[in-house]
């Protein structure tokens, strides 16, 4: 019986042993009231952050789409210059040559 005894890692054995106790109980100190009490408020703090960053998306957004469309019409209007001064240029080239043509 002696031998059983001595060949028994008993380091190992009560690590094992203190795992189950801490494990138990901390299973009963998660599930307790104040636990809980502490989970709601991290997750009413993390809802509020939620509510900030999408409010933060929200904005850059809506300034990214200013943005665009400030730049399309910039686009627009160079545009309409340049087509502008095409017509212009083949107005003045029409007219010379019908001053050359008479």
């Amino acid at each position: 019986m002696k031998n059983i005894f001595s060949s028994i890692d008993w380091k190992k054995t009560g690590l094992f042993a203190a795992g189950v106790a801490f494990g138990t109980a901390g299973i009963k100190v998660l599930s307790s009231d104040d636990a809980k009490k502490v989970y709601t408020n991290c997750t009413a703090a993390v809802l509020r952050a939620k509510d900030c960053v999408m409010k933060t998306a929200t904005t850059i957004q809506e300034n990214a789409e200013d943005i665009y469309a400030e730049a399309v019409q910039i686009n627009e209007d160079r545009a309409a210059e340049e087509d502008a001064k095409v017509e212009e240029s083949l107005d003045e080239e029409v007219s010379a040559d019908e001053e050359g043509a008479e």
